[in-house]
């Protein structure tokens, strides 16, 4: 299994390039369907769309391993809610990527009868799971680092006081609300990888929720959240600082 590990994560990089390469296909197909390009032009894009994603599936195999081993390591997490979160996320990452192995088999021809509809449902099932988990944890984060800072701002008698000074029940309402915004802005603003985890996590939210029927857009808006969440992936590949711990 380590093994496996370890050439997934050489794997990482290309398969975020090739993700981003994906998603702009797709951002391009659309763009081309809008402005009523031939069909050669359209087929081609989709086409080579297509075998990126192939390509991405080759590149993920086995990486289900990896989210196993990064599960058993949040096991031992002191925080009982991001050990929670963490793993659950990692468990749900980990059955999404061995129901894309089994696509990527059917996809092949080692297993032409697996029923690709029922599997890339199941697939994507597993996926906006795992979205949902990380994104839960992202709040969590939020919210500590902001009572942090509020509990800081407190003790140095800043602008939480003024809360007393509102007339009204609306008026205080108001700036409770402004000063958690703020707190918001502040926190996300001096905390870069909790900042880019949530835009990620917000774009890819998408994709599953598009592809499950359960809040249609358009493929020009999911690719437009897919090439944009591949490229913040990149990023953390290329400044490993900027990736959110643990």
């Amino acid at each position: 299994m380590e093994a496996w590990v370890r050439f997934s994560a050489q794997s990482q990089a290309k398969e975020r390039l090739f993700r981003a390469a994906q998603y702009a296909c797709a951002l391009a197909a659309a763009a081309l369907q809008r402005s009523g390009a031939n069909a050669g032009a359209l087929g081609s894009v989709r086409r080579l769309e297509a075998h990126l994603s192939l390509a991405r599936k080759l590149l993920r195999l086995g990486s289900s391993a990896e989210a196993l081993e990064a599960a058993k390591r949040a096991v031992h997490l002191s925080d009982v809610v991001l050990r929670f979160c963490v793993t659950l996320g990692h468990l749900n990452r980990a059955l999404y990527l061995a129901c894309d192995n089994v696509l990527w088999a059917g996809k092949a021809g080692l297993a032409p009868a697996t029923d690709q509809e029922k599997w890339s449902r199941r697939s994507f099932r597993y996926y906006l799971f795992a979205l949902v988990v990380n994104l839960s944890r992202d709040a969590y984060e939020i919210r500590i680092l902001m009572e942090r800072e509020a509990a800081g701002k407190r003790t140095k008698g800043g602008e939480n006081g003024r809360q007393l000074q509102a007339d009204n029940g609306l008026q205080q309402l108001g700036l409770r609300l402004q000063i958690q915004l703020q707190l918001l802005i502040r926190v996300l603003r001096n905390n870069p990888p909790l900042l880019l985890d949530v835009v990620k996590n917000a774009c890819d939210l998408f994709i599953p929720l598009d592809k499950l029927g359960l809040y249609k857009t358009n493929p020009g808006f999911v690719g437009l959240c897919g090439l944009t969440s591949s490229i913040l992936s990149i990023l953390t590949i290329l400044h490993p600082w900027l990736k959110l711990k643990p």
